[in-house]
């Protein structure tokens, strides 16, 4: 259940990076309204990090939210904000996912 909520604090910091990006972009009162999402996510993200770590080791835990955030960021970049995928850019995001799955694996 602790790994399951990680998981979901992880996407809601890929949805705080989403709501960072989307403000950007934004002019007016969207603006505000993205910046207001950005703040209920990352609120959401940091309390199940905070109750995940309740159970499993720390330093685990922080790497596979930040992976899985880095990791989904990326990704809504990619086909959200258009930003470049070049070879290297998908091997270097290839060895995090790697990572992220074999932190996971070597954790008690």
């Amino acid at each position: 259940m602790n790994w399951i909520l990680l998981t979901i604090a992880g996407l809601f910091e890929v949805a705080f990076a989403f709501c960072l990006g989307k403000a950007k972009e934004a002019t007016g009162n969207e603006m505000y309204l993205w910046y207001v999402g950005f703040f209920i996510t990352l609120s959401l993200s940091m309390g199940l990090l905070i109750k995940a770590t309740q159970f499993l080791p720390i330093g685990t835990a922080y790497a596979v939210w930040t992976g899985i955030g880095a990791v989904g960021t990326v990704i809504v970049g990619i086909f959200v904000f258009k930003e470049p995928t070049t070879f290297l850019r998908l091997l270097f995001l290839t060895t995090l996912i790697m990572s992220i799955v074999g932190l996971k694996a070597v954790s008690h």
